[in-house]
């Protein structure tokens, strides 16, 4: 899949953030129908997301729609209506707090009727954001409800207040962790998706970090949740997309080594040999596998 590396989140009613995100170096657009959407804004949401959609040039980019949670009046109607009169022109519908895999089958089923319906000739993904204690204790049974499913999402706010930890800071996305915890206070819960997502062949994206003007913290959330296994980090603000970019970018001296591992396991392979040394090291088909995947991932942001 392409790189989702930065995942910015644009709220659905206002027009104007919607032109600057679509000029943006991120490298996917979530126009966004949920919490930064207010109440009264939910409808106009809706309407100036398809218009944009029709309006604008994408092609840039892989874009999303995040719509209203499927157990909220506002849900089903955001799924119909976005996917039946723009669904040819987004990649993938962002689901928050999914708790079970029935929430994936139901969006499922009504996706499958509108592609018929409407003759698209692609087919529209799903992401799953994983936001309460129930949706984390089922989340290898979500991670396997579809083969439309392409990411898993950590929803650190919600998840924090579903399980009753402590609220350190404004957002509640994860600044000022370090005060009240030794560690990342939100290791096991990430892990456990990136673990979810990867058995499952998904990508695992983080979640922002909600101090939008603290770039050095959130560098330092996109250095751990990086390496964690995670492929990418929702941002809230344009300040942060070049921070997360970076850190989610392989650098020359990782690409260098995995052409080093490439070349002598294929090698060892096509000469027999079982085992498989670079520079005084053994490596095996799981250094391989790193190894393949950080250089594709290379090749597809043309910096090899």
């Amino acid at each position: 899949m392409k790189p989702r590396r930065s995942v910015l989140s644009v709220p659905g009613h206002k027009e104007k953030m919607h032109i600057k995100a679509c000029n943006s170096l991120a490298d996917v657009i979530m126009l966004d129908m949920e919490d930064s959407v207010p109440l009264d804004a939910k409808i106009n949401a809706r309407t100036q997301i398809i218009s944009s959609l029709k309006k604008l040039n994408w092609d840039k980019k892989l874009v999303t729609v995040r719509i209203n949670s499927l157990d909220t009046p506002l849900g089903y109607r955001d799924l119909l209506e976005i996917a039946e009169k723009a669904g040819d022109l987004i990649n993938s519908i962002v689901i928050p707090k999914v708790n079970h895999p029935k929430h994936v089958h139901c969006a499922c089923l009504m996706l499958d009727g509108i592609e018929m319906n409407k003759g698209f000739m692609n087919k529209i993904g799903i992401e799953a954001s994983i936001e309460t204690a129930q949706g984390m204790e089922n989340i290898s049974s979500i991670a396997k409800a579809s083969d439309r499913l392409k990411t898993l999402v950590f929803g650190i706010a919600d998840y924090s207040a579903s399980v009753g930890a402590s609220l350190v800071s404004l957002s509640g996305h994860g600044e000022q962790e370090e005060t009240i915890y030794p560690g990342h206070r939100w290791h096991y819960a990430l892990s456990r998706i990136v673990m979810a997502a990867k058995s499952h062949g998904l990508m695992a994206i983080d979640a922002p970090y909600g101090h939008f003007k603290d770039k050095d913290g959130a560098k330092k959330s996109a250095i751990i949740s990086c390496a964690l296994g995670c492929d990418g980090k929702w941002v809230i603000h344009p300040d942060q997309i070049d921070i997360i970019n970076e850190v989610f970018t392989p650098y020359q001296e990782d690409i260098e080594r995995a052409a080093k591992v490439i070349e002598a396991f294929e090698t060892a392979e096509n000469n027999g040999s079982g085992a498989v040394a670079v520079e005084g090291r053994m490596i095996d088909h799981a250094t391989y596998r790193l190894a393949t995947k950080l250089w594709e991932q290379a090749q597809y942001m043309n910096i090899v």
